[in-house]
């Protein structure tokens, strides 16, 4: 019993820190499957930069708002960042393609690096930035 007890009050402490680390972004009603972006600042390397989130095959996608090409801004218009299929992510400058799902370069200028995702959870109709996922 007291082991389970242990064990107990070392997930609460876990869970009460990822609580701490969450940061919420937005309601979920906020993203339409393969629509319009949710931005927003994350704190990257000691510098704020801007960063998204987007639904895509129902679930919550987030990325740093960096082209791997060049570090500027992937969006066409303030949170547009799909193509015209709704399909891949799109940097507006350049024309190198991602995969929503991943970040993963699919062509262009890219050469093959792929966007940096973030670490996003939905839950109780609400969107948090819970890091960066490679940190």
């Amino acid at each position: 019993a007291r082991l389970y007890a242990a064990r107990l009050r070392g997930e609460r402490r876990r869970a009460a820190r990822m609580a701490d680390d969450a940061r919420l972004i937005c309601a979920s009603g906020a993203l339409r499957e393969a629509g319009t972006g949710v931005r927003f600042e994350v704190e990257y390397f000691g510098e704020q930069v801007p960063a998204f989130v987007v639904r895509f095959q129902g679930r919550v996608r987030g990325y740093l708002n960096r082209c791997a090409h060049v570090a500027m801004e992937l969006d066409w218009r303030a949170g547009e960042f799909f193509d015209s299929t709704g399909r891949d992510l799109i940097c507006s400058t350049h024309g190198a393609t991602y995969a929503a799902d991943s970040g993963r370069c699919l062509g262009g200028p890219c050469a093959g690096a792929p966007l940096v995702a973030l670490l996003v959870e939905e839950r109780a109709g609400q969107i948090y930035y819970m890091g960066v996922a490679d940190e």
